[in-house]
């Protein structure tokens, strides 16, 4: 018997619609959990992107949610591989991203692009380069 993977991001937001609003248009992720306080989205690989209105991770978890999370809590970078980074960054800057540094070649074999989210979280996308 295997057990499913499921690995999952948390982001404390400032602004939790606005943020859903964003990752939904920006990369088309559905929601699978929604509460008040929470919205859960589902990457295509089935990993999760858990988005947390600031004031309510605090109150649930305990964690500072300070402009930096603690590492191991939260992650301020998402690292996306994905096939059209063309495509991909047209829908990122459509619903707002900022782009934080022009596509660049990286040492271990990517090319990416780097971007801001609404709150200022990193996004990170890339496409692995034909060797």
């Amino acid at each position: 018997m295997s057990i499913p993977r499921h690995d999952l991001t948390i982001l404390a937001v400032s602004d939790l619609s606005r943020a859903v609003r964003f990752y939904i248009d920006g990369l088309g992720w559905p929601p699978r959990v929604q509460v008040p306080v929470y919205v859960e989205l589902e990457l295509p690989d089935g990993r999760g992107l858990g988005l947390y209105a600031r004031e309510a991770f605090v109150t649930n978890t305990g964690e500072a949610a300070s402009p930096t999370p603690s590492s191991g809590t939260t992650s301020t970078e998402l690292y996306l591989r994905c096939d059209d980074l063309d495509a991909a960054e047209a829908r990122l800057l459509s619903a707002g991203a900022r782009m934080l540094a022009d596509r660049a070649h990286k040492p271990w074999g990517d090319e990416a692009t780097y971007f801001a989210d609404p709150d200022g979280n990193v996004v990170v996308l890339a496409r692995v380069l034909p060797h």
